[in-house]
C-alpha cells in the first residue's frame, strides 16, 4: 500500500535531484485566520522558488499523503471547516477514513523523511509545555525529529512553551540544535532568549548535512533563525501576554492539541494583530533560509 503521492512538480524535482523544501499545512488550516493563511502559504512557496528551490507543502488529501499541493488544494485547506489537525498518532485514522488532514511539524517531518526531502521550513517547533511535571505534555514533534533525517528550520520553539526543557529534551534525543548566525536561541516572537547555542553558517550547515548522510544518522538537525529585527516583538511585552493566555487556557481546561490554536488566537487578539504580522514575517524568513540551505546542500 503506497500512501505517498506527489505533485508533478515534486516528482520531477526528485528525479532531477533539485533542492526541495517541505512545508507543513497546519499553519494554513489552524495557525492563521482566512484569508491571511492562504496569502501567506502562496507567498512562502514563491519565496522558496525565488531562491532556486522547489516548495513541497504537505497535507492529507483523499486517503493519501500529498507531497506538493496545487493552489486549489491550498485554498481547500485554508477554507474547509473539518480539516483534521493531524499529528503522527492521528495519521493512520485520517488516511483510513480518507479525511482532509493538515500535517503538524511531526507528521510533515515523517512525510518529508519518507519522501527523501532533506529540508523543512516551519514557523515554530512544538516542545515541552510549561508545568510538564503536572501534565506530562510534550509535543510529538520532538520524538519524531529523533527519527527523521531532515534539517528543520524554525524561529525556535513556540514562545508559549518551556524553551530550556525543550532544548534539554532535544539533546537527550540526539537532535543537534544550532543558531543561524546567532549564538542565542531565538524566542519565536522575539529575537533571542538566554539559552546559548552554537552558531552555524550556510556553508557549515551544508557540509554538516553531507557528513551526516555519510554517517547514516537518522535524527534531524534543528536550525533556529531569529525573526527579522523589524518585525520582532518586545520580549517582556509578549511574555506578559503569553502568561495571561496560559492562565486563561488553564481556567477553561484547554489542553492537548487544542491549546496551541487557543493561545495563538488569544495572543493575536491581545496584540491587536501584531503577533500575526510577526508570525508571517518569521515564516517567510525561515522559508528563505531553508531554501538557501537546500540549494547550497545540492551544490
Amino acid at each position: 500500500m503506497n500512501v505517498l503521492t506527489y505533485s508533478d512538480e515534486i516528482r520531477r524535482a526528485l528525479i532531477e535531484n533539485k533542492p526541495i523544501v517541505a512545508l507543513e499545512s497546519t499553519i494554513i488550516s489552524h495557525g492563521m485566520p482566512y484569508p491571511e493563511n492562504i496569502k501567506m502559504a502562496l507567498e512562502v512557496e514563491q519565496i522558496i522558488k525565488d531562491e532556486g528551490a522547489v516548495p513541497a507543502t504537505i497535507a492529507i488529501m483523499d486517503g493519501q499523503i500529498k507531497i506538493g499541493l496545487t493552489k486549489d488544494e491550498i485554498e481547500r485547506l485554508g477554507t474547509e471547516d473539518d480539516v483534521v489537525k493531524t499529528s503522527v498518532r492521528d495519521l493512520p485514522g485520517v488516511l483510513a477514513k480518507e479525511l482532509t488532514g493538515a500535517t503538524t511539524v511531526a507528521t510533515t517531518a515523517y512525510a518529508a523523511h519518507q519522501a527523501g526531502i532533506r529540508f523543512f521550513a516551519t514557523g515554530g517547533l512544538g516542545g515541552v509545555h510549561r508545568d510538564v511535571a503536572e501534565h506530562l505534555d510534550i509535543s510529538a514533534d520532538l520524538v519524531q525529529l529523533a527519527k527523521s533525517n531532515i534539517c528543520i528550520v524554525s524561529a525556535g520553539v513556540k514562545s508559549i512553551l518551556d524553551i530550556p526543557k525543550t532544548l534539554e529534551f532535544l539533546e537527550t534525543l540526539g537532535v543537534p540544535v544550532y543558531g543561524y548566525e546567532t549564538d542565542r536561541y531565538p524566542g519565536f516572537y522575539f529575537r533571542e532568549t538566554d539559552q546559548v547555542v552554537e552558531s552555524i553558517t550556510r556553508d557549515e550547515l551544508a557540509a554538516l548535512m553531507k557528513v551526516k548522510d555519510h554517517l547514516n544518522m537518522k535524527q534531524a538537525v534543528h536550525v533556529a533563525v531569529p525573526v527579522p529585527n523589524q518585525d520582532a516583538m518586545d520580549r517582556e511585552f509578549i511574555q506578559g501576554i503569553i502568561d495571561k493566555a496560559l492562565i486563561q487556557a488553564n481556567k477553561k481546561d484547554i489542553k492537548g492539541k487544542d491549546i496551541t490554536p487557543f493561545l495563538l488566537s488569544h495572543i493575536k487578539d491581545q496584540t491587536e494583530g501584531e503577533s500575526l504580522k510577526t508570525n508571517i514575517s518569521l515564516m517567510k524568513n525561515n522559508a528563505k533560509v531553508a531554501a538557501q540551505f537546500a540549494v547550497r546542500y545540492k551544490q
